[in-house]
């Protein structure tokens, strides 16, 4: 004990023994096995499947058996491609003979109405006009016998696929649970005060064209005033809540009774910022038809989704279980809910919602949120406060001198903070520089070397520093660990503060963060454990066990969506600069308020130099074979492939471009990786040469996506031309017109071709579109041309007809006035079939997967 003729230093803290270094690897191995034993049993935990042989047992019951073997006889159909005899024909009738089965064993209280929908419309989507003509859906409202209520619940899900894909995952797997949940339903005769509609959409990869067509034109749709919309990224796993409402916090009261929650505000702010390379019929359900709902997703396993390893055998018969008996739960309540008769008037703003590890979930309104993060701001900013004060009082330091000590350790907090995310960042701009990105794609555990020990290290080497210079301090070393604790804790305020200011729900994490560290502080400062050092840090290790879990939890989930959608994300940006921002935004949450404690042990600058080692030896296994980011089957690299012929005419009829060749679409970052493979192919040209030139590069973009990511696109000349199995689309100019004036002319089409055509349309000599027949958005919001429209058909395959207003104020129309390109795509054909495109995919890598089919481009003059 020592005395000082100013003050008395308090024993506790004077000359605290630091821990030996040899129990560092029993600390982190604590919570090595926490996250193991817990976190990722817990992730993977679903519920027993109940099989035909359980149903007598159980006949109110979702049996996954009978899901499972009804999804079998579905992907024997195989690829259900918009505008195939799979998808139009016997997917159909398929849809009917089940729909049968369900009436047949029906209770004699309810009745089915079936209507087979085809309808032609369109939409803007994104940049780009979305047509369709003659796509079709299967609908089925189930309702009591003699129901006269007019509100009804709606549940959707698609039954086609895209090209090449079996589609087990998306959307089968959902087609069958809703054929299963209607079964369940109508056999057991339960009450429905509210009609059901299953919407079985026909169109959702073109995409989402039939959810438009039915929330806008069939007979039923007004009636729907709430949906749950059930989709796929991925194949199996336990299915994600990942957008509520929006405006209905209502339906969170239902959801939350559902016996295996999985839903988090996060994954629906990620989404609806464009984060996630998706969309879903959500989207259309709510913009066009102001319904609220539930958007509900498979995201495990999103290396197959849209491949043609996308089969039933990669689908788990427990995730049938998980997912039915949460949507028969939801089909439940929901069909009786009394909100449904008004659900204007429940609009309410939006939700905070979040499960714990499946096991319950807790949601409240954006302004309770609000409220609450406002009030535990306010609690710590106290906490802290009378946390600095005994600090005062008992190590005889000044309170100035505490202040001073605090801003010190804010500041050197906040430098940590962005020094772990620059050097994160740094890793992965040199991952990214060698070409050796996405190394964690299929190799995971590639993750904590690269990105979590670079930001442990940065989040510890300051404050090791700061501690062993500062030895001699009159504060302790408890009290100045305590200090770091307190300035993250202010830090993550900042961070929460400035969340809720931007109407960013999210929030919510920071504010758990801060709570916890609360609960720690609050337990240091009753029991006077603050005062003694290792048990101060029992108390907070305690305390964050549940953040911990929480977190990582949250950040596994994060990173098994985000990580197979890097591999379709396309090649603009560096996909490890996202999982580099990630994980440190984690970090802050379950390690931040951990890391300072390895400051307890000796050798401290020693062990965090560790966590630096670990990075370089990590980076040096990520350069190697042992790190390679693909795998066949299991974690493809994709690409997008036209065998095309391109034809493009001049102003008097003559052809300027007349050749075949391949348009190669990589979709990650790792483009370079099968070059010396496309390079034998023949001279490798950038897609983006043409564009100055060409009217949208000369080329058959697919879609808007095909366009965006032009700059990374690749054009091979060949000497073979295309299999084409039908007629090139034809694009004929049936009449032209003069209207009001000697300026303003009519063009009337009509273009005939396969079931998926890009039609490309800009103007020349100073000519300007007035209006056309396609949707008007982009004419009347005055976009600059050239436009895009993309056109599907299902059963109706008749000629397209359209008319293009023109005005020519400054020139004749003796001169050009448009430029029209056709760009035909045989999407539905079996490519093994198509001897010299399968020749063009077999000389790819193994581990490559490619989407291919043939096509055409040809533009006109008129």
């Amino acid at each position: 004990m020592t005395f000082n003729s100013k003050y008395h230093i308090d024993v506790d803290f004077e000359v605290p023994k630091k821990l030996q270094w040899y129990y560092a690897p029993a600390f982190f191995g604590f919570w090595l096995v926490l996250y193991l034993s817990l976190v990722n049993t817990q992730m993977n935990h679903m519920p027993q499947p109940l099989t035909r042989s359980d149903e007598a047992s159980h006949p109110h019951s979702f049996i996954a058996q009978r899901a499972e073997d009804t999804l079998i006889e579905l992907t024997r159909i195989g690829p259900r491609v918009v505008g195939s005899m799979a998808n139009e024909e016997t997917a159909v009738e398929f849809l009917r003979a089940e729909v049968a089965k369900v009436e047949a064993e029906m209770s004699d209280s309810l009745e089915i109405e079936v209507d087979v929908q085809q309808a032609s419309g369109a939409y803007m989507h994104w940049e780009m006009v979305n047509m369709y003509q003659g796509i079709q859906n299967v609908v089925v409202k189930l309702s009591e016998r003699n129901s006269t209520n007019e509100n009804y619940l709606l549940i959707n899900s698609h039954y086609d696929s895209v090209p090449g894909s079996p589609g087990a995952g998306d959307d089968g797997s959902m087609v069958v649970t809703m054929l299963e949940v209607m079964r369940v339903i109508a056999k057991s005769g339960d009450p429905l005060a509210h009609p059901i509609v299953f919407l079985f959409n026909g169109a959702e990869e073109n995409p989402l064209q039939a959810s438009h067509a039915f929330i806008t034109q069939h007979k039923w749709a007004k009636n729907c005033k709430a949906l749950i919309n059930l989709d796929s990224a991925g194949s199996g796993g336990r299915e994600i809540l990942f957008q509520s409402g929006p405006n209905h916090p209502w339906l969170m009261n239902y959801y939350r009774s559902v016996p295996h929650p999985f839903a988090n505000t996060l994954a629906e702010e990620l989404f609806q910022a464009g984060a996630i390379p998706s969309d879903t019929d959500f989207r259309i359900f709510r913009d066009f038809g102001g319904v609220p709902g539930l958007d509900m997703a498979y995201i495990f396993n999103g290396y197959v989704y849209h491949t043609k390893y996308d089969r039933i055998n990669a689908f788990p018969r427990a995730s049938f279980q998980h997912t039915g008996d949460n949507v028969l739960s939801l089909a439940r309540s929901l069909a009786n809910a009394p909100e449904l008769d008004d659900t204007a008037a429940h609009s309410e703003g939006h939700n905070i919602f979040y499960d714990f590890l499946g096991w319950f979930m807790i949601f409240y309104t954006e302004t309770t949120s609000i409220i609450v993060n406002v009030l535990i701001t306010l609690l710590a900013l106290l906490g802290v406060g009378i946390s600095l004060y005994f600090m005062s009082v008992r190590s005889g330091c000044s309170w100035k001198g505490v202040l001073l000590r605090f801003s010190v350790t804010i500041g050197m907090q906040f430098v940590s903070l962005f020094l772990a995310v620059g050097l994160a960042l740094l890793v992965a701009v040199f991952m990214d520089g060698v070409n050796r990105s996405m190394s964690w794609f299929t190799s995971p555990w590639t993750i904590f070397g690269l990105y979590l020990a670079p930001i442990i290290f940065g989040l510890s080497i300051l404050p090791a520093l700061y501690l062993e210079k500062t030895k001699r301090d009159p504060l302790g070393l408890g009290f100045r660990i305590q200090l770091f604790m307190h300035s993250h804790c202010v830090c993550l305020i900042v961070i929460m503060l400035t969340l809720t200011g931007l109407s960013i729900r999210s929030a919510y994490l920071i504010m758990l963060c801060v709570l916890f560290d609360i609960f720690a502080l609050i337990v240091n400062l009753v029991t006077k454990w603050h005062r003694k050092a290792y048990l101060f840090a029992i108390a907070v290790t305690v305390c964050q066990i549940l953040p911990f879990v929480f977190f990582t939890y949250l950040c596994t989930v994060a990173l098994v969506t985000l990580m197979p959608m890097q591999g379709r994300s396309g090649s603009s940006s560096n996909p490890d600069m996202v999982i580099a921002a990630l994980v440190w935004l984690f970090s802050l949450m379950f390690a931040g308020f951990i890391a300072p404690l390895i400051m307890f042990f000796r050798k401290t600058r020693t062990i965090v130099m560790c966590f630096l080692g670990i990075t370089l030896l990590f980076i040096v296994i990520s350069v190697t074979s042992a790190a390679f980011p693909y795998k066949e089957k299991t974690s493809p690299q994709r690409y997008s492939l036209i065998h095309a012929h391109r034809r493009l005419h001049n102003a008097d009829g003559s052809t300027r471009i007349d050749e075949s060749g391949l348009y190669i679409y990589p979709q990650d970052r790792r483009l370079d990786i099968a070059r010396d493979e496309i390079d034998a192919i023949g001279e490798v040209q950038k897609v983006s040469d043409f564009c100055d030139e060409e009217m949208f590069c000369g080329m058959p973009l697919y879609n808007h996506r095909w366009n965006k990511a032009r700059e990374y696109s690749l054009w091979i000349e060949t000497s073979e031309s295309p299999e084409i199995p039908t007629e090139y689309p034809m694009l004929v100019l049936q009449d032209s017109t003069e209207l009001e004036s000697p300026t303003q002319r009519r063009f009337n089409f009509t273009v005939a071709g396969p079931s998926h055509m890009g039609i490309f349309i800009n103007v020349k000599n100073e000519a300007k579109i007035l209006n056309w027949s396609f949707n008007d958005t982009l004419i009347r919001e005055q976009a600059e041309p050239p436009y895009m429209v993309y056109f599907s058909y299902g059963l109706d395959d008749s000629p397209l007809e359209f008319t293009i207003d023109v005005e020519k104020t400054t020139s004749t129309f003796d001169t050009s006035t448009l430029e029209i390109g056709i760009g035909g795509h045989w999407v539905t054909q079996d490519i093994t079939a198509i001897e010299k495109l399968s020749s063009y995919i077999s000389r790819f890598p193994s581990y490559a997967y490619i989407q291919g089919w043939v096509g055409t481009y040809e533009t006109w003059y008129f």
